[in-house]
Parts: structure tokens; sequence; C-alpha cells
């Protein structure tokens, strides 16, 4: 049985920012499982998640601002603390009692831990399980991609450069070729052996990103510093799962948050890179049905 996937609505954040929202699964359920996605992605980064999930369940996704079918970042909402009041709002707003699951993929991940520290109320009241997949609690600005020496600290010292080339762009999309992307893509964010769809579903939720969006991002995600939202988190159940040829959040990033959450299962998937909801959805649904599970318990 498949859950029936809404059309979506459009829920408006209090700085004005429209947020494209798509729920399925009954509204009755007793645990509602929210799914973040990651950086130039949006809702679909799931799907291949979602089949796996129980369709009993509700589950609500929603493209984060700049991403997918949301309002662009206005000037100084493209941060990591004005994603967590999203999603605090959102919640209030449209899943205003309950137990709740949270999941976050890479840049969602980072949302969960500042979520944690600027709204813990909501966190002690109700969050019942927490999911954080390939994703990092901080030194993003260090980031080299696994390539050693020089060419590692090139990557480090270009990717301000690239943030600043994005934010200055005027386009609503990015004019790339396709092909090109599909490439870089397969080459940077995936492991071994990665299906042409899954691929392609990466491809066309980046070629969606705003592009002025997405370079300011990528300046809030090499400033993100997470550890003290994880300790707020530290008795919530929680699951870290890792790719073992992630290039973008690197396994010894997951284990930082592994090591913050004692009590969290840490999970690492040989052979697999940044995108574990395309790469591994059985497992990815596997691990956050575990903890919808406990949390109906």
């Amino acid at each position: 049985m498949t859950a029936v996937v809404s059309p979506g609505y459009r829920f408006v954040a209090s700085d004005g920012a429209a947020l494209h929202v798509v729920p399925s699964g009954p509204a009755d359920s007793a645990v509602t499982l929210v799914l973040v996605h990651g950086w130039t992605q949006d809702h679909r980064t799931w799907d291949f998640v979602l089949p796996h999930l129980d369709p009993g369940v509700r589950v609500v996704r929603y493209d984060l601002r700049g991403h997918g079918r949301s309002a662009h970042a206005r000037p100084g909402s493209a941060t990591i603390a004005r994603l967590a009041d999203d999603l605090a709002e959102l919640v209030a707003d449209r899943v205003p009692a309950g137990p709740l699951v949270l999941a976050g993929h890479s840049m969602g991940g980072m949302t969960l831990m500042v979520l944690a520290e600027r709204h813990p109320s909501l966190v002690a009241s109700r969050l019942a399980g927490a999911a954080f997949v390939a994703t990092s609690s901080g030194d993003m600005d260090q980031l080299t991609l696994g390539f050693p020496g020089l060419v590692g600290r090139s990557v480090t010292r270009f990717e301000p450069r690239l943030a600043k080339l994005l934010a200055g762009l005027r386009s609503d999309t990015l004019r790339l070729r396709p092909a090109m992307v599909r490439s870089g893509a397969r080459r940077l964010v995936f492991g071994d052996r990665p299906g042409r769809e899954q691929v392609d579903s990466v491809v066309e939720q980046l070629l969606c990103a705003h592009p002025a969006s997405a370079g300011l991002f990528l300046d809030a995600i090499a400033s993100h510093r997470g550890v003290g939202g994880l300790g707020a988190l530290c008795d919530v159940p929680s699951v870290v799962l890792a790719g073992e040829k992630d290039r973008l959040c690197p396994l010894d990033h997951a284990k930082v948050i592994a090591d913050e959450l004692p009590h969290a299962e840490f999970v690492r998937f040989p052979g697999a890179g940044h995108m574990l909801p395309q790469e591994r959805p059985y497992e990815v649904a596997r691990r956050i049905s575990a903890l919808v599970r406990t949390a109906v318990r």
C-alpha cells in the first residue's frame, strides 16, 4: 500500500516567505514525521524513501526557502537559524499537537540541530525522534572533498568564491547543461555505481534551486556550528546515518555527531556517498521507521 501524496499547499512564514509543503498519509496519525531536505535539493529528495515508510504515518515534506517551489531567500534570511525558525513555525501552524519525528539530510540535518538550540521547548515537549542523514555539526569551511594536500586546500579556498559567484547571479535558475551537471553530481555526491534515475533526480532538483539563495546558503553552511543544539538532543531517540564515501559531509563529521549523542544509533553505509536518500532509500526508511515506532510506543 502506498501513501496518498497531496499536491501540496502554501505556508507563509512570519517574515512573509511562502513555502511549498507536501503532506502525505492520514491526518489523524499518532505521530507526524517531518522530512527536511538539503542544499540545492527540495522535497523530492525523499521520493525514493517515501514508498518504504509506513503509509499509516503522516509525513510532511516541504521545500526550504530558496529551493524548489518555495520563495527565494530574501537578503538576511539565507541562514540556518531562519530555516530552523521556518520549521518551528510550520510545525506550530500545521502540526500543533502530538509527537514528532524529524529527519534531516545534509543542510536539513543542520536545521534540526539549530532548531534544538533556538526552540528548546518544542524539543522538550514534542520531539520523539531525530534522524541525521549525511550531515555535519561544523567545520564545513574546511571542506576538501576528500582531496589531499594542495588540491584539498585549493578546494577549501574555492568554496567562498563559488558562494560569492552564485550569490551574484540574477537568474531564477542555474543555466547549466543537464549533462554536465549530471556528470559532476555522479562524481561528487554519489558513491559507487549510482543509478541513472537517482542521479537525474538530484540534477533536476539542483537546476530548480534559486542560484543567489544557494550561494548565500553555502556561506551559511560554511559557518554552521551545531554542537550546542546536539546537546539539547541527548535524551531524544536518534540515529546518525553516514556514507563511507561521502565527500561533502565526511564520515568523521558524522562521528562527531554520534559522539555528542551517546545513545544514538550510528550507521555507516559502505560504498555510499552523500545522497543516502537516493542511494540507500530502503535502509534510510527502515531507520526512520524504527524511530516512528518508538514514538508510537
